[in-house]
């Protein structure tokens, strides 16, 4: 359900209009409108938001890790519409427990590598996805050093005395 906050944003109204039951809830800060959706029908969302209001531009995508709360993962993606100069705001809230999310590569392409950046750094998984794979760490690495449960100096290792 869209909030009062938003009814004046025409792009914020055309996805409640299509997709009223995707829209969780919305805000406006620093004169930038956020839409919170539903993880099961981002792909949909994104689609329309791309091919119906040509927002042809993922700007990025990022995660945020609000450990202890619950949900404790928010997906946030930045969307630019080039044609109007327009930006929106999405997040998709995840558990923290095996934390998951369709991928939007079959949206935006170029989503590809934050998506592996976010699995890099935050283990959340992306289904769907063409390659996820780490990006930025080691394919060795143990852990996800942008969870706020990583150790700040990383895991201990002991190493053999002889």
């Amino acid at each position: 359900m869209l909030p009062e906050i938003l009814n004046d944003n025409a792009t914020a109204a055309a996805v409640d209009a299509q997709f009223s039951a995707a829209v969780l809830g919305g805000e406006k800060q620093h004169g930038e409108s956020t839409l919170f959706i539903d993880g099961a029908q981002i792909v949909a969302v994104c689609g329309f938001l791309k091919h119906d209001l040509k927002f042809v531009r993922v700007s990025s995508i990022t995660a945020v890790d609000w450990l202890p709360a619950d949900p404790r993962f928010v997906l946030v993606y930045h969307l630019h519409s080039l044609e109007r100069n327009e930006r929106i705001r999405l997040k998709v809230k995840l558990s923290g427990d095996n934390p998951e999310a369709d991928s939007v590569t079959s949206v935006w392409r170029g989503a590809n590598w934050y998506e592996r950046e976010i699995f890099d750094l935050f283990g959340i998984r992306f289904r769907n996805h063409p390659n996820l794979t780490r990006i930025l760490m080691p394919l060795d690495w143990e852990g996800h050093p942008l969870r706020k449960d990583y150790p700040v100096h990383g895991y201990k290792y002991s190493y053999p005395t002889e």
